[in-house]
């Protein structure tokens, strides 16, 4: 008789199956069970290691033994005849065939019970890592130089007032974060306690300080009462506190003072001079703050209402340099919101940034916007380079500067650097979706699609409905293939990113009808303001001649979206056209161009 018939007239095979379904079981019930309970990590391998040996020792029991009604015995001491074998096999085929139910059973109730809500949960955990690994890769231990102003509490008994306490607590950040030897939370993550039951050790932990200032202000008048309060997050306790009596001419004093007690309490030892608030009239300061907090809320209406109190600002004052610079903020806001001429906005906001570099040339935030300027508006590359890095010169730990030349670094098809520096701001920032997003397009800009998504994920969990960031995970979906999800993804976009995603993944799906309708309406709405994304809609399909065409028009209307696109995956469809590397020479952004460009970014320590 041959082996084959041999093993099988034993039932060496039916117990190998059997054995091997049942281990199946047994590792999947184990391992659902080990997730829940927390158990070592050695402990599953240990498990699948005996089984292993199990299904060895069976198989040799299976050769050498049989099963019979009188108990265990030899093979070799069974008489045959009996037909004791092929009983057994019966058996042997019951329990595999009960064996098989229960893990279909289980199969099924994984795939449709388990599946979905463990998915979530692989997503989150993958998105938490991810995200911690970004923050953990520039983080340094909680020092005891660290702090978050949170935002201060109005008093008043005007709640319209709130725009002074804001401004209070905001004035203060951009104050200590002057003094290179503090690192200061950012405003976007130290404001997002604003109005909400919170623990200081929870704060400590979360954003990473060993410091909270926290306050409150009342408003009545011309009088003010401000209290301010310093405390240690690791133990709840107060180190400093104090409440001011005065009048809004002594705003400034109360400012610089505040400033000076958390210096002395956390002992740090000034390199230069301390920092000093900006003076102006008490009346212009008013309405400076009440602007800029009108311009940060978006609408239409309000940032009129900026533009107009700004300006009455400046009629008190002239030399007023934050006003100026705020200035130049809302006429760059309005004219990419459509609310004037392109053109006209632009030249309205860097002739207001020229006029605060006049009164004071060493303001650091009127460099890094003719950084932007020069970027966004001329493609100039170089000149973009040259203001950031006297930006940076001056306020080298600014998170808006940085954030800019990180910026910067992704035109230059530097990537990898641009994550470092995004990577270090997220840890002043760290529960800013902004600043999320940021990191996601990075890695985006550097093909890593798999290390993108779980950051963008991120940024939304912290705002669902932040801009732009529906448009980059769906972008990235349809890169890796993902369709459906993309198109679910592009679908929650709520902003003109929308209808390019569509545009793009609609094609990508084979529904040409569907991505010509959005690619129409994209072209009949926003012709002359997304001339750059039309052009790399076209590219993406293939359209070489229809994507060459719309670049001609981003350049003719300098489309700020230009200064990516020598990075920019959805034109790589045409890097091989004899006419890429002519246009990108004539834009500015060949790569033996850029590569010239020396430009090197010393992250404070």
């Amino acid at each position: 008789m041959s082996l084959f018939n041999e093993l099988k007239r034993r039932n060496v095979f039916k117990v190998g199956i059997a054995y091997t379904v049942i281990a199946w079981l047994i590792a999947q019930v184990a391992d659902l069970v080990f997730d829940n309970i927390a158990a070592p990590e050695w402990l599953m391998p240990a498990l699948l290691f005996l089984l292993a040996v199990g299904l060895v020792l069976a198989l040799i029991f299976a050769w050498a033994f049989e099963m019979t009604p009188d108990g265990i015995k030899k093979e070799k001491d069974i008489d045959r005849s009996q037909f004791i074998t092929l009983k057994t096999g019966r058996k042997l085929d019951f329990i595999i065939i009960g064996a098989l139910v229960m893990a279909l059973g289980y199969f099924a109730y994984d795939k449709f019970v388990l599946d979905p809500s463990r998915d979530a949960e692989l997503v989150q955990a993958r998105t938490e890592a991810v995200t911690e690994q970004a923050i953990e890769s520039g983080k340094e231990e909680t020092t005891d130089k660290s702090i978050a102003v949170l935002a201060f509490v109005n008093m008043s008994d005007d709640a319209s007032n709130e725009f002074f306490s804001d401004g209070i607590s905001e004035e203060l950040i951009n104050l200590l974060t002057k003094i290179p030897e503090l690192r200061v939370t950012s405003r976007s993550s130290a404001f997002s306690y604003k109005g909400k039951d919170f623990k200081i050790s929870d704060v400590g932990r979360e954003l990473n300080v060993a410091n909270v200032l926290e306050g409150s202000v009342r408003k009545f008048g011309n009088q003010l009462r401000i209290t301010a309060q310093l405390i240690k997050t690791s133990s709840d306790t107060h180190l400093w506190s104090e409440t001011y009596d005065r009048t809004m001419d002594n705003i400034f004093i109360i400012q610089d003072e505040i400033a000076a007690a958390v210096v002395d309490q956390l002992k740090l030892t000034l390199l230069g001079s301390a920092p000093r608030s900006e003076q102006t009239d008490p009346e212009a300061y008013a309405l400076y703050l009440q602007g800029r907090h009108l311009n940060r809320e978006g609408s239409t209406e309000q940032k009129e209402q900026a533009q107009a109190l700004l300006e009455q600002a400046l009629e008190i004052d002239q030399n007023y340099v934050a006003a100026w610079y705020e200035l130049a903020f809302v006429f760059s806001e309005q004219s990419n919101l459509g609310l004037r001429p392109l053109d006209e906005g632009r030249a309205l906001a860097r002739d207001a940034t020229n006029k605060a570099l006049a009164i004071d040339s060493e303001y650091a935030s009127a460099h890094a916007a003719l950084s932007f300027f020069a970027l966004a508006y001329d493609n100039d590359v170089p000149a973009a380079v040259r203001h950031i890095e006297r930006a940076l010169q001056l306020e080298p730990a600014n998170t808006d500067t940085l954030h800019e030349a990180a910026e910067i670094l992704i035109t230059l098809g530097r990537s990898a650097e641009a994550i470092e520096i995004t990577r270090y701001l997220l840890v002043r920032d760290p529960v800013n979706p902004r600043m999320h997003n940021a990191l996601g397009y990075s890695y985006i800009y550097a093909r890593q699609w798999d290390e993108a998504i779980p950051v963008i994920r991120t940024s939304l969990s912290l705002n669902p409905a932040r801009n732009y960031a529906h448009y980059a995970l769906g972008a990235v979906l349809m890169m890796k293939g993902q369709l459906e999800a993309a198109l679910d993804a592009m679908q929650m976009e709520n902003t003109t990113f929308k209808d390019i995603g569509l545009a793009l993944v609609y094609h990508s799906l084979g529904r040409q009808q569907e991505a010509d309708t959005a690619l129409n309406k994209l072209i009949t709405r926003y012709e002359r303001v997304a001339p750059f994304n039309i052009a790399y809609i076209y590219a993406w399909r293939g359209d070489a001649d229809r994507a060459f065409e719309w670049l001609d028009k981003a350049f003719e209307h300098r489309d700020s979206g230009l200064q990516k696109i020598a990075v920019h995956a959805l034109l790589d469809n045409i890097h091989d056209d004899p006419r890429w590397l002519p246009f990108l020479e004539r834009t500015g952004y060949s790569p033996d161009k850029l590569a010239t460009i020396e430009f090197k970014v010393t992250l404070p320590e």
